[in-house]
């Protein structure tokens, strides 16, 4: 069930309903009513993988509580590995295992040793990395004693299974999320207000943003060989564009849709193209991601202390980590192993965290300058996206090549009947309403909001009856 489908548009408005009318009693009843919601949702991908989802749950709960009730320094490492190791071990089985497999092969085959590699047909449990990063995260700090285990199994489960972020996130911490659940919502027709605008601005970019920009961006990757340069070009930005839309436009509608029901979630992105430099880039993106990472793999490898051999160590181990999360191929590992290197620089020369206040542009050099490393900044992330979205590590860098060596920088009629100039035009539109928004709360509150609303569920009919392109990228991680 996507959130941009009719299914979603019609089983939101009914659990909405149920949830406030006969869920409006105790908490206990609504949190119920918010897992079943949650099961069903999750079943419309595929009923089979609810029951790993209902495992892992069960086993993350018994093993905090068991973590918690130890004698034993020893007793708490024992059911700490054994909790971490089948959630990894699940994640593992699912979505590396063939790559494994199949790499281990290949480096066999080059020696010119054949073999016939047992792969596993299986398919891969849509939000596992999702669901399997909330409960590690609830692990991990109950055994280092951060919050105490939670004992009422319903509002345990529904931490892991609410719907909103169950699937592509954000990825939730038991801190900020459990507190929530332990107390009963009531009803604040100005927050719903505020999910109803956030739920509409997310389908703005998800279906006017980036589906628009998937079908150009598709065409030029899938046609790479017979295009020039500015295509080339115009097809990492219309990704980059695609990407964005795509998984904030997500978090968008999660974040509103969980505000429909009393319950904030993590932000999880802050206006990642209008950053300086790369490390403010990764501080505005996927945030919740990245904080994971940070808190749980990088501050505990030594993080940014010690030698400068440690902290270079530290910074390609979490950037490669991050980048095979996302996927089995080599492509997200060569991605991540390229913002790696964008931000040693910065780590080396202690500038990493120069760019962490709010800033405004007017008519100087400074901000000319601002303007100019901004630029700077989305062409590198441009570029690194280029291994993101390619099938192989050949595709990306014959991409890269034909990029800089065919030099035409004509306009290119495209097989979807299109040229892209009226795209390039409506990004221009999207860049100045973004800028314009990074200082409101909602993107559609305040003056004329009503109006505003209106004219983003014209445009949202106007160009989604069109769209070609239905799914989320992230729901393939």
């Amino acid at each position: 069930m996507f959130f941009n489908s009719l299914n979603f548009a019609i089983f939101l408005p009914i659990a909405f309903l149920i949830y406030w009318s006969i869920g409006n009693k105790s908490k206990t009843s609504q949190n119920f009513i918010l897992i079943l919601a949650s099961y069903y949702f999750y079943s419309c991908w595929d009923y089979r993988f609810l029951f790993l989802l209902i495992f892992s749950t069960l086993l993350d709960y018994l093993s905090a509580i068991q973590i918690e009730n130890s004698k034993t320094q020893i007793q708490r490492k024992v059911w700490l590995w054994i909790c971490v190791s089948i959630n990894i071990g699940f994640l593992g089985i699912f979505k590396y295992y063939n790559f494994f497999i199949a790499s281990f092969t290949d480096l066999l085959n080059s020696a010119g040793l054949h073999t016939n590699p047992l792969l596993l047909k299986v398919i891969l449990p849509v939000g596992i990395s999702f669901y399997t990063f909330h409960g590690l995260s609830y692990i991990i700090d109950i055994y280092y004693g951060r919050i105490k285990s939670e004992k009422n199994f319903i509002d345990y489960s529904l931490f892991v299974s609410f719907f909103p972020l169950l699937v592509a996130g954000p990825i939730e911490r038991a801190t900020h999320l459990l507190p929530q659940l332990k107390i009963k919502r009531e009803f604040n027709f100005e927050k719903a207000k505020e999910g109803i605008y956030q739920i509409v601005w997310g389908l703005v970019k998800k279906v006017v943003i980036a589906d628009t920009c998937a079908n150009y961006a598709n065409e030029i990757f899938n046609h790479s060989n017979s295009m020039n340069s500015l295509s080339l070009i115009l097809g990492a930005v219309y990704f980059a564009f695609q990407i964005y839309g795509d998984f904030s436009g997500y978090s968008d509608i999660a974040l509103g849709t969980s505000k429909l029901f009393g319950i904030d979630l993590l932000k999880n992105f802050n206006y990642p193209y209008f950053s300086r430099d790369i490390a403010e880039f990764w501080r505005r993106w996927h945030i919740s991601l990245t904080t994971w990472f940070r808190d749980y793999l990088y501050i505990p490898l030594g993080g940014s202390k010690g030698s400068k051999w440690l902290k270079i160590r530290n910074t390609f181990v979490i950037f490669l980590v991050s980048g095979f999360w996302h996927g089995a191929n080599w492509t997200f590992i060569a991605w991540g192993l390229i913002n790696a290197l964008y931000f040693l620089p910065l780590l080396l020369l202690n500038r990493n965290r120069n760019n962490i206040d709010e800033f405004t542009l007017g008519f100087n050099f400074a901000s000319f300058k601002i303007l100019v490393n901004i630029l700077i900044t989305f062409a590198i992330t441009c570029f690194a996206w280029i291994f993101f979205r390619a099938k192989t590590i050949h595709d990306a860098v014959s991409y890269i090549k034909r990029m800089f060596t065919d030099l035409h920088f004509s306009q290119q009629y495209l097989t979807i009947e299109r040229y892209s100039a009226e795209l390039i035009l409506m990004l221009l539109v999207f860049v100045v309403i973004e800028w314009n928004n990074r200082t409101k709360i909602e993107p559609i509150s305040g003056k004329y909001s009503w109006i505003k609303l209106g004219l983003c569920m014209a445009v949202i009919v106007a160009l989604g009856v069109f769209s070609d392109y239905k799914e989320f990228i992230y729901f393939q991680f």
